[in-house]
């Protein structure tokens, strides 16, 4: 089997000749040219043997044309941070108003696309990286949106709208570009930070629109659903069919937990993200901390745990970008 036959194979119920695996990272030395992030991306891939391309535009590429300040250093191991967000005010959420999702940043990122697929062969699978437009507006507001929903919920309405819609027509033309997918990152879908209610009211409801606007289009999609105590339940009841991708290794549901809950294929078994250890948050990050032998056992006890069906091995998050070059390699063997 190729890249794209053996995730066709899981994606449909079959098994594949082996689990198809992945590994993902930031990389910020070349995320600010799309040219050289497509191809230090398909050299990545192609180096190691891993079965698809998770796009990694930086983290805040959704909020610079909207009129978030960034600090931008484009050094390894050091990402864009936040300077000043672009929503400051209750009156700041109803001036923003719709862009062309080719426009700016967002155009960046479409010719990322473009050129990925241009450089990379049709048979290993490309998936675009967007976020819930909640995320968005979580990141352009630096977290304050999830105060401002209770007392203004119509200037939060408006605003994820107006995100709603440019998500959507970035989605159309990195259709275009050429990629297979989408990984649909939510950050907000935890029980800690939010209801139930207020996540399907400002969460799920604009998360559906998004996803709606391209399951039928795309073959290769992801549900990524970020951080601790998350609702999976009701993201996996909900939502379009897609792979799930969770913080498997940190979070319930156990990767064996979920294969009981659910006949979806999952995208999980690499511990790397966060944990909590003395209210701290820490990074748990096996690929940058473990030994290639643990690395291996522990991709092979995640297969086992599921008896390999509807897997795909991968991260639970990004795993860091100084990773040891025979760590990555281990990954990949211990699929074989």
């Amino acid at each position: 089997m190729n890249r794209g036959e053996r995730i066709k194979a899981v994606l449909d119920g079959k098994k594949p000749d082996r689990v198809p695996v992945s590994v993902w990272f930031h990389f910020s030395k070349y995320d600010q040219d799309p040219v050289s992030l497509a191809e230090v991306e398909a050299e990545f891939v192609q180096k190691y043997d891993y079965d698809f391309i998770k796009m990694m535009p930086f983290g805040d590429y959704g909020i610079q044309d909207l009129g978030a300040k960034l600090n931008i250093f484009c050094q390894t191991g050091k990402m864009v941070t936040l300077a000043r967000p672009g929503i400051q005010t209750i009156q700041d959420y109803l001036n923003l108003k719709v862009i062309p999702g080719i426009q700016g940043t967002y155009g960046k990122q479409v010719e990322f696309a473009q050129h990925l697929r241009k450089i990379v062969k049709n048979d290993t699978p490309i998936i675009q990286t967007i976020f819930s437009p909640l995320t968005t507006l979580h990141k352009l507001t630096d977290r304050k949106v999830l105060e401002d929903m209770k007392n203004y919920p119509n200037a939060v309405h408006h605003a994820l709208e107006v995100i709603t819609a440019i998500t959507n027509d970035f989605v159309d033309y990195n259709i275009s570009a050429g990629v297979d997918g989408f990984f649909f990152a939510t950050q907000d879908a935890q029980k800690d930070s939010i209801s139930i209610e207020d996540y399907r009211t400002f969460g799920e409801f604009y998360d559906l629109a998004v996803m709606n606007s391209y399951v039928k289009r795309t073959w290769f999609n992801v549900i990524h659903i970020h951080g601790l105590n998350v609702y999976f339940d009701e993201i996996e009841k909900k939502y379009p069919i897609a792979v799930l991708n969770w913080h498997d290794r940190n979070t319930a549901p156990s990767l064996a937990e979920a294969r009981q809950k659910t006949a979806r294929p999952l995208l999980a078994g690499i511990r790397a993200a966060t944990k909590i250890v003395n209210g701290k948050r820490i990074r748990d990050d096996i690929v940058k901390d473990g030994t290639p032998e643990e690395i291996i056992s522990h991709i092979r006890e995640a297969i086992s745990s599921v008896d390999g069906k509807g897997l795909m091995i991968g991260p639970g998050c990004v795993v860091a970008q100084n990773c040891p070059e025979e760590n990555l390699r281990a990954v990949r063997r211990a699929v074989e």
